[in-house]
């Protein structure tokens, strides 16, 4: 039982950072996983719905307050321990996307671009990426003068200049340079 885990959301100016620990059957007919980011939002969707179908998964995330008390690093180590402790089976191996493993008890590798490689990261890629950008869409309800349905949370020109007429949310990562320095206004 190898479980891949990944996050998204580490470099947005607001939201959760948002990680997920998948298990694929052995014998899982999945066709078409990758990288989040190389997938076509229709494709993503597709395949989560096939992933939920067949795999044990668990997604969990640190709120912009956690992220803003321990910082961007640790609430991405910390999230991705919640999402490997929310599975209902405990793994035999865990395979983390990135250069960096939390401190846990569970066997474990980094992979550097894992979510290319290792399907079971790719799942995990794909489960966190249409997750955060759910609730990141919703919260463009909440504050549409953002774009957040469009960028999710990045910083991007819409948002920066949003950010400099309205001032921030209390969804935005405070201890980020752009938010602090808005600020200080």
């Amino acid at each position: 039982m190898i479980a891949g885990v990944d996050e998204v959301g580490r470099g947005p100016l607001a939201g959760p950072v948002v990680t997920a620990a998948v298990i694929l059957p052995e014998n899982h007919a999945i066709v078409g996983l990758d990288d989040s980011k190389k997938l076509t939002a229709k494709k993503r969707a597709r395949l989560e719905l096939e992933i939920m179908d067949c795999a044990w998964f668990s997604v969990a995330q640190c709120s912009e307050a956690e992220i803003d008390e321990i910082n961007i690093l640790q609430a991405t180590m910390l999230a991705m321990t919640r999402a490997v402790e929310g599975l209902n089976i405990v793994p035999d191996h865990v395979l983390v996307d990135g250069n960096r493993l939390p401190q846990w008890s569970f066997s474990a590798e980094a992979v550097i671009g894992g979510d290319a490689i290792h399907p079971c990261i790719s799942a995990a890629s794909i489960l966190a990426k249409e997750y955060r950008d759910r609730l990141m869409i919703a919260a463009a309800q909440q504050y549409p003068q953002y774009g957040w349905e469009r960028n999710k949370g990045y910083g991007t020109a819409e948002h920066l200049a949003a950010l400099r007429q309205y001032g921030p949310t209390p969804l935005h990562r405070r201890s980020f340079a752009p938010v602090s320095q808005m600020e200080l206004l």
